[in-house]
């Protein structure tokens, strides 16, 4: 006589914990999810575990994905332990009583809530690291792009001329890119290496997300350079292929040298500081 296992037999009885598990996890044949299901339409006590188990599961991928970043998936390791976890103690007979069930699913509780523990602190950490190195783009994302463009053209221009505006694709491209959550748009300023005032392309390949005032070299510390960079090429004072070249090859280095500091300074600093830098670059200093 052929032996039939639980999961083959009729829908006269419950489903186990087991077999909801493999159902939420998609791990089940067509037949037997079309048989699960069927069983779970006119079962209401197998129903409403099936959710919990559902809801154990979304509810850890949700504050993985959530928390962090849209396009993240679950770690792989920290899944298999979860489910592996999960499986123990629906695979428990005394797991499947109406007294022990309710301490199965608060011992999953307690594995998400541990696991969620551990991904907000290695978040924190590594968010911490990546803002610190945003100063600085990277040059794998951001190496800097130039357009032809006549100095002439350049310095009809102002310095509070607002940049070309920057498609929302390319801009979910670049915060990608940098592993970032576009929500979090509002702590940055999607910055152009070499600005459009000294030809700069709107090019992804010439834009990050610099932070505004997380590191000292920020954002606002960097539109200093910028504005006195373009008053230097329109004045006759520096090149603009040597401007392009420095602020895209390290803007700090260049503020540093222009500026003769190595502290970003006040606005009113650096411009009591332009006198003397002029005289500096005049000369060949």
């Amino acid at each position: 006589m052929r032996k039939v296992s639980r999961s083959q037999r009729g829908i006269g009885r419950h489903l186990s914990d087991e077999e909801l598990l493999m159902l939420a996890d998609e791990e089940v044949s067509p037949d037997q999810a079309t048989r699960f299901r069927r069983h779970l339409a006119s079962c209401g006590e197998c129903r409403a575990r099936a959710t919990r188990t559902e809801l154990a599961i979304a509810d850890f991928v949700e504050l993985h994905q959530d928390r962090f970043h849209r396009k993240a998936s679950v770690n792989p390791a920290i899944r298999a332990s979860l489910k592996a976890q999960l499986r123990m103690q629906a695979a428990e007979p005394e797991m499947r009583t109406g007294f022990w069930r309710p301490m199965a699913y608060a011992a999953m509780l307690l594995v998400m809530v541990g696991a969620g523990f551990w991904l907000l602190s290695a978040q924190k950490q590594a968010r911490s690291s990546q803002t610190a190195n945003l100063s600085l783009p990277d040059r794998r994302f951001t190496p800097g792009a130039v357009q032809p463009a006549a100095v002439a053209d350049l310095c009809r221009m102002s310095d509070s001329d607002a940049p070309p505006e920057v498609a929302q694709a390319v801009k979910q491209q670049v915060f990608d890119d940098y592993g970032l959550p576009v929500s979090t748009s509002r702590s940055y300023e999607l910055d152009y290496l070499i600005t459009p005032q000294l030809g700069g392309a709107n090019d992804p390949k010439n834009l990050w997300p610099e932070p505004y005032s997380s590191t000292e070299w920020n954002a606002h510390i960097k539109d200093e350079l910028e504005d006195r960079f373009h008053d230097m090429v329109c004045d006759g004072r520096l090149d603009l292929a040597t401007a392009q070249r420095e602020i895209s090859g390290d803007w700090i280095a260049a503020y540093k040298k222009y500026f003769n500091t190595q502290v970003p300074l006040s606005e009113a600093q650096a411009r009591n500081r332009m006198p003397a830098l002029f005289r500096r670059v005049s000369a060949g200093y």
